[in-house]
């Protein structure tokens, strides 16, 4: 007996649960972010931030303008006042007659480096502590969880002017005040889900084996843990950035005339009016950069939910 031709062999519909079987975790959010267009538009804005903020010296070859240079002469108006855009300054100036192109530029290296180095440590500090508390429970969980419960309730402005006043401002200042208030936020997250996966039956199971509780903690219930820990960790980094340039626009940041994108919003208050494209251009790259950020977070956090109704779109 021939056997039947294969474009007449019927192939029966593919069932939308069994096209996942087999699939991480990882794999499903990968594919679902790849097929999200605001997920790849936004990642797009930050590689490109990112890219002009490491190229920055490139900028001043090109313009010939360092980023504290000022331009008594060609930089400001017979008045005094910054110059608007034009072919030598394509931002126009500030009211030093800087750059605010090349200006803005290196206010994105501040403003990254700060944002990613706070939520680093902040994730990595909250994560431990929540782990701990979570896992050994007890007296343990309740010093700790009391702990965090503190450092949330503890004025964010009141102890960033108390550091400041001892030690001076600084981007170093700024990221550990940075990660001082954010930390805590993260263990909280962290402490209760390793409270529910504490109880699971692999847990159990490595207890019986004779695993120690640090191989417990981190070969068996931290890698369970990890896609909340990114979600956290992308939705973390723009509240980061904000904060410093909160703490750089109320004069607690980074020193002038170190450009940033916070100082330069609190110098150009003076000249709003006369000089508009003095608060355009670090006001939008800060709005640009938090808004990146917070909509691929939002993105990551759908794309790792088993919930989501976008797993079965073709």
């Amino acid at each position: 007996m021939s056997a039947l031709p294969a474009d007449l062999v019927e192939t029966p519909p593919l069932d939308p649960e069994r096209a996942i079987e087999g699939r991480s975790p990882w794999q499903l959010a990968w594919a679902r972010l790849r097929r999200d267009r605001v997920a790849i538009a936004c990642l797009i804005v930050i590689v490109l931030i990112t890219v002009i903020a490491l190229a920055a010296p490139l900028f001043v070859y090109l313009t010939g303008h360092g980023p504290n240079e000022e331009f008594q002469t060609t930089g400001l108006t017979p008045d005094g006042l910054p110059r608007p855009p034009s072919s030598t300054f394509l931002f126009g100036t500030d009211s030093l007659g800087r750059d605010v192109l090349v200006r803005v530029v290196y206010g994105a290296r501040i403003s990254l480096l700060s944002g990613v180095l706070a939520s680093t440590a902040a994730v990595i500090i909250g994560v431990l502590v929540g782990l701990v508390g979570g896992y050994f429970g007890g007296f343990v969980d309740t010093l700790l969880a009391r702990l965090m419960d503190v450092v949330l309730s503890f004025p964010f402005l009141l102890f960033a002017i108390a550091l400041v006043s001892i030690v001076g401002p600084g981007l170093w200042i700024s990221i550990v005040v940075i990660a001082f208030f954010s930390w805590a936020s993260v263990g909280r997250v962290v402490r209760g889900q390793t409270l529910t996966l504490r109880e699971r039956e692999y847990v159990e199971a490595a207890r019986s084996l004779g695993a120690s509780d640090v191989r417990i903690m981190f070969v068996d219930i931290l890698p369970n843990l990890i896609a909340q820990v990114i979600v956290y960790l992308t939705l973390l980094i723009p509240a980061a950035v904000v904060f410093e340039a909160t703490l750089s626009f109320l004069g607690l940041g980074v020193v002038p005339p170190t450009a940033t994108w916070g100082n330069m919003l609190a110098d150009s208050l003076a000249y709003y009016r006369v000089a508009w494209w003095y608060v355009l251009f670090p006001g939008a790259a800060l709005l640009i950069t938090t808004l990146a950020f917070n909509l691929l977070g939002d993105s990551v956090r759908d794309a790792f939910d088993p919930r989501g109704d976008r797993l079965f779109r073709r």
